[in-house]
């Protein structure tokens, strides 16, 4: 009764609607899982396990058969599998047969909007991975127009100048990023780094605002674990206590109950 008070599904009516991380606990959590169609935030300073979290994701995707997309603005692709190989997730073949695609955004490009609308469009992703939002957010897209530098917009009425390295710039280009994302099919992870010590949910301290969830992990040195917070997940009724993350020696990833 609380739940429909709310207005909220109830987790049966959600079958169907919720979309499994892979990852054992996150997802009894979640009722089932992501909302299908949603975009989560994954925050958390180095080393707490944003990427393992995407891979987890990507990896169950795989095992039901969807269509994937890894976006990174590390170049070195290879490198970023030979790192999931590591961890235990083996992406070869899923990537050989085009179940699995790799794609580099260049943050220097100007054309990358295009070219990320246009691989979305092209093919019916279901699970697309951001890793991560940090490079992209701190290096907006540029073009120069009779001697002004402004942003790309979606229409000509949002195509206004912008001084350098504004918050307004940042907030154009990263909305612009997400409507490009967004999806009713296709369930998106954006990663994003935080500073030591921050109290931001992101390292532009905007893209919090703009998803449909928030992951935050952190570690605790003094206990020797990393937590996982649920801060804010559409249509969802959660919890916001801390969980204790176990991480295997081949990557698995499960939370403690």
């Amino acid at each position: 009764m609380h739940m429909e008070k709310v207005g909220l599904e109830s987790p049966i009516s959600q079958r169907g609607t919720r979309v499994d991380t892979g990852i054992k606990g996150l997802d009894e959590l979640l009722h089932g899982g992501l909302p299908r169609g949603s975009i989560t935030l994954v925050s958390g300073t180095p080393g707490t396990g944003k990427t393992i979290l995407c891979f987890q994701f990507i990896n169950a995707g795989i095992a039901a058969g969807e269509k994937c997309l890894f976006l990174t603005s590390d170049d070195r692709i290879p490198n970023l599998m030979a790192q999931a190989r590591e961890l235990g997730f083996n992406f070869d073949a899923a990537a050989q047969n085009g179940q699995l695609r790799f794609l580099y955004l260049n943050p220097e490009k100007h054309t990358l909007h295009h070219d990320l609308e246009e691989e979305l469009q092209n093919t019916n992703y279901t699970r697309l991975v951001l890793d991560s939002l940090t490079p992209l957010s701190e290096m907006p897209i540029w073009v120069v127009s009779r001697g002004t530098e402004i942003i790309p917009a979606d229409d000509s009425m949002s195509n206004s100048p912008f001084p350098l390295n504004s918050i307004q710039a940042m907030r154009v280009h990263l909305r612009r990023l997400m409507n490009i994302l967004k999806s009713e099919q296709c369930t998106c992870l954006v990663t994003s780094e935080v500073p030591e010590g921050s109290r931001d949910l992101s390292r532009d301290s905007i893209s919090e605002f703009m998803v449909d969830g928030i992951f935050v992990l952190d570690l605790d040195p003094t206990m020797d674990r990393r937590k996982i917070t649920i801060r804010k997940m559409r249509a969802t009724k959660h919890t916001l206590k801390p969980h204790t993350i176990e991480i295997s020696e081949r990557g698995g990833m499960q939370l403690l109950l």
